[in-house]
């Protein structure tokens, strides 16, 4: 599975190139946890605490499906899912070394 780095510069790169950048029919998975961007502070107290507890054991999908908000259908856009679980509305994007 392509990291989560690699599916956004892919779709990145193919949005200059004006290439067609296949996606939004199932959310893909990727090879990366769901971690805080570099840099980010979680917010103080409780909320921030909470969130990271939440957050353990979930792994990045990017992209989006067809039931997907049109605000969240967008390149940026992360989501997460336990990597134990199974959901139809998620499928893969095989990657290659170069």
């Amino acid at each position: 599975l392509p990291t989560e780095a690699e599916w956004e510069l892919a779709a990145r790169m193919a949005a200059l190139e004006g290439l067609e950048f296949q996606w939004g029919r199932v959310w893909e998975w990727t090879g990366s946890a769901y971690r805080p961007y570099p840099g980010f502070q979680p917010a103080s107290g409780a909320v921030g605490e909470y969130n990271g507890k939440f957050m353990m054991d979930q792994m990045v999908l990017r992209g989006a499906c067809d039931f997907t908000p049109v605000q969240h259908s967008r390149i940026t856009y992360r989501n997460f899912y336990p990597a134990s679980s199974v959901w139809q509305m998620s499928g893969v994007r095989l990657a290659e070394d170069a």
